[in-house]
């Protein structure tokens, strides 16, 4: 076996996960989007956007500006710099783990 193994810790655990790489690809694509619009387009509930929003500000993947429109809270998310890198090592590692599957096929 001449080429070097797989790493399956490459693939970062805080963008793992089909909700939480919905929000990072959609602000990565598209720009700041509100709480609202990330909701309806990743089809989640409330409490599972909140969870999933507040670990990928914990980990410095996105910020938020919180600001009140008359008497309602919005919440505007955007993708941090560090986002933007661990998006792009992320595709890269599956795509490396793809071009392995495939070679091995």
């Amino acid at each position: 076996m001449s080429e070097t193994p797989i790493d399956f810790n490459a693939l970062d655990t805080a963008v793992h996960g089909p909700l939480r790489l919905g929000i990072l690809t959609a602000l990565r694509v598209d720009g700041p989007l509100d709480f609202t619009t990330l909701k309806k387009r990743m089809d989640a509930p409330d409490g599972s956007m909140s969870m999933h929003l507040h670990k990928l500000e914990a980990v410095g993947y996105v910020t938020a500006e919180r600001e009140f429109v008359g008497r309602r809270p919005r919440s505007t998310y955007r993708l941090t710099p560090g986002g933007r890198r661990a998006l792009s090592k992320y595709l890269d590692s599956l795509r490396r783990l793809i071009d392995a599957m495939d070679r091995a096929s």
